[in-house]
């Protein structure tokens, strides 16, 4: 099949994906306004029993360890923040239109998943000791969480040609996105940009799955985010946290590590409270997004 051939088909089933719920399109919405309280998400929220739901279950999980059960939604999100809650809804929606079995045919579901929660934890983990903001943690959390998020649909659209360019980059150890290229002229970077632009998730995060393995290219303003989440994936598959369907890790780009600076030689080999706090932030954005482990 020809390049422009697959590029329709991928086009027009992007194209036809679902759009939000209302709930989370007014959240996401709502969120943009700076002058937005909590009580403002609370009414939105308030009006998606499963979305109510979500946020009162992760509020009151074995995460917080909470001494008092919390009835409030407004005062959970107070607890959570809102950025939080934000993002946690975004990735909900993009998890439930998108994380179906049926879209997984050469790719372990589960091990994708574990190896998205992965990237986003460590992003978070990173950014954090590099003092980003609380407010700004859960965008690099949602950032590495999408960031192979193009793979689904070149896997479900083209299982069989996905799965001999799984199989080809296992055996000549080549970077996936390179194989993919090979076997369908499109990689998953390209299939992730047609997916975030179609539902406008922002420069972000459109940039950041756009560019993760082509940094020297980018030219763009978040630079932050993207370096951080091309160190994480770095991280999350060295330690052999789930599966991407990519057995060879690639180099970084040593501008990544000259822009983060001395805050990306933190130790990441999983033991002690580091391994534990990678854990309990898996199991917080499970909770939310209902992945399984």
């Amino acid at each position: 099949m020809e390049y422009h051939k697959r590029l329709a088909i991928l086009q027009s089933h992007i194209s036809k994906l679902p759009a939000f719920p209302a709930t989370v399109t007014k959240v996401m919405e709502i969120c943009r306004d700076v002058n937005t309280s909590p009580a403002d998400l609370s009414r939105v929220i308030s009006l998606d029993p499963v979305l109510t739901g979500k946020v009162m279950r992760l509020i009151n999980s074995a995460y917080f360890s909470l001494s008092q059960e919390v009835i409030s939604l407004v005062r959970a999100i107070i607890m959570l923040g809102m950025n939080t809650v934000k993002n946690l809804v975004l990735g909900a929606a993009v998890v439930s239109t998108l994380g179906k079995s049926k879209n997984f045919q050469a790719l372990n579901m589960d091990l994708f998943w574990q190896h998205s929660l992965a990237v986003g934890v460590i992003s978070k983990l990173i950014a954090k000791k590099c003092n980003v903001s609380r407010e700004q943690l859960e965008g690099f959390f949602i950032a590495g969480l999408l960031h192979d998020i193009g793979k689904i649909p070149l896997n479900s659209k083209f299982s069989d040609e996905y799965r001999l360019a799984m199989e080809t980059s296992d055996r000549e150890h080549l970077p996936l996105s390179i194989s993919e290229k090979q076997f369908l002229g499109i990689d998953h970077t390209q299939a992730g940009n047609l997916i975030m632009e179609n539902w406008k998730l922002g420069t972000e995060i459109i940039d950041t799955v756009t560019y993760h393995h082509s940094p020297e290219t980018y030219e763009g303003e978040q630079k932050d985010i993207l370096f951080t989440v091309i160190l994480a994936n770095y991280f999350a598959n060295s330690s052999g946290i789930g599966f991407s369907g990519n057995r060879c890790f690639e180099e970084i780009w040593p501008e990544v590590f000259q822009h983060l600076g001395t805050y990306t030689n933190i130790s990441l080999d999983y033991s002690g409270d580091l391994f534990d706090e990678v854990n309990r932030e898996i199991e917080k954005a499970q909770i939310f997004l209902k992945i399984s482990k």
